[in-house]
């Protein structure tokens, strides 16, 4: 079943499409909580704003630190924040990583594009 992603600001269409929306159950190190996934987006539809903020923020048990560097996603047609780009998504090697211990924050992995369930309108199609 196909779903249609608006803004809910400005009922634009971000032409999100949910077959590159991660699964509601799958494992993030930033969490999941009131969001919806993707892996990939029409960056056409969305403005990036890059943020670096120097204090203690915390996520989840896993996901926490002093330095928080991710990038906003806003609505391009009113600029509305719908969400962030974090570099937490599956890895981008088949690499065991360092001592086979699993990936780490070293290995590159791919961006996953976090929308705010609440500045979005979802309608079934």
């Amino acid at each position: 079943m196909a779903s249609t992603y608006t803004c809910l600001e400005c009922n634009t269409d971000l032409h999100l499409n949910s077959t590159y929306a991660y699964p509601p159950d799958f494992y993030f190190e930033s969490g999941n909580k009131d969001s919806i996934s993707f892996s990939a987006i029409d960056s056409t539809k969305f403005k990036f704003e890059k943020e670096d903020k120097i204090r203690p923020f915390f996520e989840t048990i896993n996901y926490w630190g002093i330095q928080r560097k991710r990038t906003k996603i806003k609505c391009s047609s009113c600029n509305h924040l719908v969400g962030y780009v974090y570099d937490d998504g599956p890895p981008l090697t088949d690499s065991p990583g360092q001592f086979h211990m699993g990936p780490s924050q070293v290995i590159p992995r791919a961006p996953r594009y976090r929308f705010k369930s609440k500045a979005l309108r979802i309608t079934s199609t």
